[in-house]
């Protein structure tokens, strides 16, 4: 299985965590995504350092499949100019790009996968649907929960940092989310969201 890694190309899945680069991001709600990647890395033994593709890339095996793990460094808005590179590059169709995302419409902690689907508001998937000219690709949201007010500016609750049970809560879903990923492309997406929903 390995030996294929060593050969070039070849990559049949990509594994997109969304976040914004830089350490003043770094914990951040929206960067969710970046932690999710973190975790993934550790559990298929990659390390996600290789600038390609406007992002930092690294590959690994993950259920006899080379996938290569994204964490692009574009900022959030300008996601899509990442994926879409390695996607022209790899040829690969839509539905074997898995999209890792911050989600505020949901509670701390909670995972949701689904294999296609809008933006619903979120600025990275935004750009990804753009570039890609759909909508049809997998992905897994984070719950990042929302505001504590109504008054609260969005822009300020998705770049604040979590804290107290709220950071012990993300880093458990970070860790699910990257068994997600291996559930998905192992098996499918009925049985990831029969399981991590």
């Amino acid at each position: 299985m390995f030996d294929r890694l060593r050969t070039p190309g070849g990559v049949t899945w990509l594994v997109v965590f969304l976040g914004n680069p830089g350490p003043r991001f770094s914990g951040t709600r929206h960067n969710a995504g970046f932690m999710a990647g973190d975790e993934c890395a550790k559990k298929f033994g990659a390390e996600i350092d290789r600038l390609r593709f406007k992002a930092l890339t690294g590959v690994c095996a993950v259920g006899g499949e080379k996938v290569m793990l994204m964490k692009p460094q574009t900022f959030m808005n300008l996601s899509g100019e990442a994926v879409i590179q390695a996607v022209n590059f790899y040829k690969l169709p839509p539905e074997h790009v898995i999209v890792v995302s911050d989600e505020i419409a949901l509670p701390v902690g909670k995972l949701r996968v689904r294999p296609s689907g809008s933006a619903g508001g979120h600025n990275g998937l935004k750009s990804i649907i753009q570039n890609l000219g759909t909508d049809q690709f997998p992905r897994i949201r984070l719950g990042v929960g929302v505001p504590p007010r109504p008054d609260y500016e969005m822009a300020d609750w998705v770049l604040s940092v979590f804290h107290g049970q709220d950071a012990l809560d993300i880093a458990d879903a970070a860790k699910r989310a990257a068994g997600a990923v291996e559930c998905y492309i192992e098996n499918g997406p009925e049985k990831a969201m029969n399981v991590y929903n």
